[in-house]
């Protein structure tokens, strides 16, 4: 009767290597929209295998149905994810990253790995910006949910300054129009192009680097800094949360409340 619960050697290779693929799939849809979706489905995927080892064949029948048609379901939810996790495999410094340089699992950070940003040198760059009405739309995470942009851009991994940062957006350089790319401390990239974001929820006086800005909300953990063109205003973004006009004497402090939450 409870044949079902012997575990051999291979079974526990089979556990530990599924265990790995869904840890990475939760990293990449993390902080989205599509991580409620991705728990949902997941869990009903538990109850029919937990169904099917006690033998309740009706409910088992039923839910494996359910299953059979969610492929196609996830496959149109999912497309976006799908796409980025696809373009995640086929980049060379996959494997490198993932499974040479460090745990797959990636449990805890590294010491030293980690380098916190410097809100500082980014809260300056935002003020002389906005002081200059230059555009600019910054975005900063910590995870790697953003690495699916950096191919749209020019590369850059250089360390985050405030001197850096305003040359890049400079109306004359030929990579202001664009978005920077921030990780840990380290402008990864510039220029890059961003999902426009389809919602009606924005005003339509936004420009399209708003509209960006909300799209790479909507499909990670980011944080999105906008600072406007037309009006020196200084806006951030994150998880679909907008909030606009913040004063250049509270941005540092919002900044760092933002990363803290995330």
């Amino acid at each position: 009767m409870l044949q079902f619960i012997s575990i051999g050697f291979l079974d526990v290779i089979d556990i530990v290597l599924v265990a790995a693929l869904i840890y990475q799939v939760y990293q990449m849809v993390r902080g989205t929209i599509a991580i409620r979706i991705f728990v949902g489905i997941f869990t009903i995927y538990l109850f029919w295998k937990i169904v099917e080892a006690l033998h309740m064949e009706l409910l088992s029948e039923i839910l494996g149905q359910f299953i059979g048609v969610g492929v196609i379901v996830l496959i149109i939810v999912f497309q976006q994810e799908l796409r980025n996790f696809l373009l995640m495999i086929g980049n060379t410094n996959f494997l490198n990253q993932s499974l040479f340089k460090g745990n797959i699992f990636h449990f805890g950070k590294k010491e030293g790995e980690e380098i916190p940003l410097n809100i500082d040198e980014v809260t300056r760059a935002c003020i002389n910006m906005s002081n200059s009405k230059t555009g600019a739309l910054i975005i900063i995470s910590y995870s790697h949910d953003i690495d699916i942009y950096l191919g749209s851009g020019e590369i850059i991994n250089a360390r985050v300054s405030s001197a850096l940062l305003e040359s890049v957006f400079w109306k004359n350089t030929p990579l202001h129009d664009g978005a920077v790319l921030i990780r840990d401390n380290t402008i990864l990239a510039a220029r890059c192009v961003l999902p426009v974001s389809e919602s009606s929820d924005l005003s339509a006086s936004l420009g399209m680097r708003h509209r960006a800005a909300m799209g790479v909300s909507e499909q990670s953990s980011a944080i999105s800094l906008i600072v406007s063109e037309q009006t020196g205003a200084i806006s951030t973004i994150k998880e679909g949360k907008f909030k606009q006009n913040i004063s250049k004497s509270n941005l540092a402090a919002h900044l760092r409340h933002l990363l803290k939450k995330g």
